[in-house]
Parts: structure tokens; sequence; C-alpha cells
């Protein structure tokens, strides 16, 4: 599971319906399940995404499948990226920065 910080003035996109309608966007059909949203989509066989505490952040959990081929696993891989930056606001390379930061800070 990963926690992604949220950039100010876009919690509205960590809200359920939100999010659901982000995913479904991007990754086709999604469905609910105990309050999580769930989608599988080309390399992706499952992914979880949630609010984080204080809907503040998204929560996201993955399974990959490692047997597609690398154009399915490049399509995955954008259409992931895609999603969290249009959720969190921020692109891979400001998120990999925090993330960076975060581990400096002893952050989990």
């Amino acid at each position: 599971m990963h926690e992604y910080e949220v950039r100010r003035g876009q919690y509205d996109n960590v809200k359920v319906d939100s999010l659901k309608r982000s995913m479904k966007d991007i990754f086709g059909s999604v469905e609910e399940k105990d309050g999580k949203l769930f989608v599988s989509h080309g390399g992706l066989k499952e992914l979880w995404a949630w609010p984080g505490e204080k809907g503040k952040s998204l929560c996201v959990d993955t399974k990959m499948d490692p047997t597609v081929d690398n154009e399915t696993a490049q399509k995955t891989i954008k259409a992931y990226n895609t999603f969290l930056e249009t959720v969190t606001g921020y692109n891979a390379k400001e998120r990999g920065k925090r993330a960076q930061k975060a581990a400096k800070e002893g952050k989990p």
C-alpha cells in the first residue's frame, strides 16, 4: 500500500465520487467493495484506491501482472501515472521528489 499526498486545493478529487469518476474515465469500469474502489486494467491485476486519513491523501494498493507484453506495460504505467496526477495534482517527478524527501526525514 502506498499513500500519496494530495496538493492543496485538490482535496475534492479524493472524495469517493470524484475518485470513482476519475478511475472510470481513465481505466473503464470500476467496482466499489468495502469502501474501496477496485479496477483491473492492462498490466494491473488489481488496483484498489481509497481516500486517506482526513481526506488529504490517496491510498493505493496494486498487484501487477508480470506476464504482459512491453506495449501493454507501457500503456498501463501511463494510465496509472495519469490517474495519480489527476487525483493528487502532482506529476511523477514531483511525487518522486516528495517520496525522497519523506524518506530522508524518516517518514513511512
